[in-house]
């Protein structure tokens, strides 16, 4: 027990929610309960709201708090909820503080988008946040900073319970997992792409995107994995590769994009990005609907094999 939070129970799929707008441009809490009672209901029960894939950059304080607190309200009181906090510390310190008298069960920091970046002022950022806001935490690794010394100097931190990893490099990776001896969580950041070989080398979780549209898919993913099950693993994650490669177009720029219209299609409309995300074409739209069309009916045929078996439902 870390900060009174197990993190164990962080060794599932973490789901970055998209966020929903209206016609006007604001946010549409309506759609953004029912999105996150459908998740919820299919099985998730880690969520990440107002982080990278929920266009945290493109957020007011006000509106992360209000997705957050609308992420609490729509799921069940076992969800785990992490609050994004980055940007000036100051920012960071009033969202965190914020979001606990909201329901978040921890924050998670951003990768920092400051210049001119040192160890010794990521850690006075760190321990200062920390400090104020007091909830448990998962730092985001995305660069060389944090180092992976600082990672570990964290792992003792009472209130630090996970890492999400997503420098891509199995490596290190191992080796920072191998030197932590299980004092923390240490997770896949960078999706079902990458999921298999972190899990293979230590992982135990992995962030989702294409979870928005195929919960069912990625948790039973997870699952095989964890069960070592690395064949049926693979199986699955070939059914989300077509969105996830999708995504990673263009130096990740359809990240988001592709999956606000791929759920449109589903009939649930979140309103496109903000700038300066990408803006699809028609033909991006065209493409995108045939992909949901093969993925969707593999979500169909594993969502009833999991019904079958009882999977998701409540305690």
């Amino acid at each position: 027990m870390k900060a009174g939070l197990d993190p164990r129970l962080l060794r599932t799929v973490h789901l970055v929610p998209l966020t929903a707008y209206g016609a006007d441009g604001k946010l549409n809490l309506d759609a953004q309960a029912q999105h996150i009672r459908r998740m919820y209901a299919a099985g998730i029960r880690v969520y990440m709201p107002g982080a990278g894939t929920s266009e945290f950059h493109s957020l007011s304080a006000t509106e992360i708090v209000d997705i957050v607190r609308v992420t609490r309200e729509a799921s069940g009181p076992d969800a785990l909820i992490f609050a994004p906090v980055g940007l000036q510390i100051g920012h960071a310190i009033e969202i965190g503080t914020r979001c606990r008298e909201v329901g978040a069960t921890g924050v998670m920091f951003m990768p920092f988008a400051h210049p001119y970046l040192s160890t010794a002022g990521i850690r006075d950022y760190y321990l200062e946040v920390l400090d104020r806001v007091q909830l448990p935490a998962l730092v985001y690794k995305k660069s060389p900073f944090p180092s992976d010394a600082l990672l570990l100097e964290l792992a003792a931190h009472p209130w630090v319970v996970g890492v999400k990893y997503a420098e891509n490099n199995m490596h290190d990776f191992r080796k920072v997992v191998t030197a932590d001896q299980g004092r923390i969580e240490w997770l896949c950041g960078s999706a079902e792409r990458f999921a298999p070989y972190y899990m293979l080398a230590g992982g135990t979780g992995f962030t989702t995107g294409a979870g928005n549209l195929c919960p069912h898919l990625t948790l039973a993913m997870h699952a095989a994995f964890a069960a070592g099950e690395f064949a049926q693993g693979m199986e699955l994650q070939q059914h989300i590769l077509p969105i996830e490669d999708y995504r990673a177009k263009d130096g990740d720029s359809y990240n988001i994009s592709m999956l606000k219209h791929a759920l449109a299609t589903l009939g649930l409309d979140f309103g496109p990005p903000r700038p300066p995300q990408r803006q699809l074409t028609a033909t991006d739209k065209t493409e995108i609907e045939k992909i949901v069309q093969t993925v969707m009916k593999a979500e169909a045929e594993i969502q009833n094999e999991m019904a079958s078996a009882g999977f998701g439902k409540s305690k």
